[in-house]
């Protein structure tokens, strides 16, 4: 008795079709170590920057902070969350309203920033 199910020859054909998504190479760890230096090198510079009392007290700290953060959150999501081997749909869908909240909160810092002053 044979305990093996037989497949259709149509299916077996559909079993081993090449399909229409693309095989992306997984990223080399020297990719991983230059992600990981540049995020290192900005994160440096966020943390410089804060001891410039100079820079601290200028309207454009927050803003270069909050630019730095962005750059490096983009720079985690691309590459260790593996978005940036993705279809470009998801990466559009994912970037596009995130580049949408960032310039509505630009906006609004120097729109109403002369408020904080007064206040402060």
């Amino acid at each position: 008795m044979d305990t093996h199910a037989t497949v259709p020859d149509s299916a077996e054909a559909s079993l081993h079709a090449p399909t229409s998504e693309v095989e992306h190479p997984h990223p080399t760890w020297s990719t991983y170590w230059k992600v990981a230096t540049i995020l290192t090198v900005i994160t440096i510079g966020e943390v410089w920057a804060y001891y410039i009392p100079s820079f601290v007290a200028s309207r454009g700290f927050v803003p270069t902070l909050l630019i730095l953060s962005a750059v490096k959150f983009a720079i985690v999501v691309m590459f260790y969350m593996h978005l940036k081997y993705d279809h470009r749909l998801f990466r559009v869908l994912f970037t596009g309203p995130l580049l949408i909240a960032a310039l509505t909160l630009l906006a609004l810092m120097f729109l109403f920033g002369h408020l904080v002053l007064k206040i402060a």
